[in-house]
């Protein structure tokens, strides 16, 4: 008979911060609350000082937690916002080799659903940011470092979509994807080949959103996105062929 495999053994610690996370969840703990002190984690679980330490330090590490001293000092519930995890996630992609045409597999389907929730849910500050946005990116660029703005603008016009779904799954998908598309335009310099037809394309489809916006036709929203999706992961597969082939011919890298 082969031998079993033995099985690894959860360490205490582990333990306790499994445990803390349940009671997180559980009591519906809110950013600046306390959570149990080191002697009453101590007394819980039967366990070292050292190993209660071990189990805050983890916790802090992961941004669940911050440690205060003094009078009133201990443990407390961090505001853990989304931004350190989706960095570390979109960090890992990246040493996947994961392209424009990756992102846009799952983005022709995240975009839509997440415009559609977004109606009738934008108030007038968020209709006058994609307003300004539409403006900023109808201009034409002037340089290399304008090209760049507004690519990213294009995305931020995006993110405030995501600000108004009220699914903060949903939200948080559409967001890092634009993070993603964000991180690729700069570090493969996808701004740079002169193709105003796509920021023209990215500016028709925002205004024509925008006018299903002002309707509350959330139908028309979502097939609107859809299309704008499909354009858009053409312009960007042709900007990234672009930007490969210069290189494979023996171009310097824009």
């Amino acid at each position: 008979m082969p031998p079993r495999p033995m099985r690894r053994r959860t360490k205490l610690s582990d333990g306790i911060v499994e445990d803390m996370k349940r009671l997180i969840v559980a009591e519906c703990l809110k950013p600046g609350d306390r959570v149990p002190s080191e002697p009453e984690l101590i007394e819980t679980h039967g366990c070292s000082k050292g190993t209660v330490r071990e189990a805050l330090k983890a916790l802090e590490v992961e941004g669940l937690v911050v440690m205060r001293t003094g009078p009133g000092g201990g443990a407390y519930l961090a505001d853990a916002g989304p931004e350190p995890a989706a960095r570390m996630l979109r960090n890992f992609l990246h040493f996947q080799h994961l392209d424009g045409k990756g992102v846009y597999q799952i983005r022709k389907i995240v975009e839509p659903e997440v415009a559609a929730a977004a109606v009738g849910r934008l108030s007038e500050a968020q209709f006058a940011q994609l307003e300004d946005n539409v403006v900023a990116c109808s201009e034409a660029p002037k340089s290399e470092e304008e090209q760049r703005r507004q690519r990213i603008l294009e995305l931020e016009f995006h993110n405030i979509l995501a600000d108004a779904c009220p699914n903060p799954l949903l939200a948080f998908i559409g967001r890092f994807l634009n993070d993603m598309l964000r991180d690729l335009v700069v570090l493969k310099k996808a701004y740079v080949p002169e193709r105003h037809r796509f920021g023209e394309c990215n500016v028709s489809y925002h205004r024509l959103l925008l006018e299903a916006y002002r309707q509350d036709d959330a139908a028309r929203v979502r097939a609107i996105m859809l299309a704008h999706m499909h354009d858009a992961e053409r312009h960007m597969t042709a900007l990234e062929g672009e930007v490969a082939n210069s290189f494979l011919l023996g171009f310097p890298r824009p």
